[in-house]
């Protein structure tokens, strides 16, 4: 009887570890889509500033070459 008490008792032992191991990994996985999501917005600001200076920049090349044939 002791056999199987000890069997149950490690089997208990393993779950708890199964769902402690479960709930961590699903607070990672929730910062992880945080950070993700963090991270897609910033991209989104810096693909716009990018944009942004592209535009001035040709503009300026457009200015510097009207000077020239003037």
């Amino acid at each position: 009887m002791t056999d199987i008490t000890t069997k149950i008792t490690r089997l208990e032992s393993q779950v708890e570890e199964l769902l402690e191991l479960c709930q961590k990994l699903g607070d990672e996985n929730s910062d992880l889509r945080n950070q993700l999501q963090h991270l897609s917005g910033e991209r989104g600001k810096l693909l716009e500033l990018k944009e942004q200076a592209r535009s001035q920049v040709e503009s300026m090349i457009t200015r510097l070459r009207s000077m020239e044939t003037t």
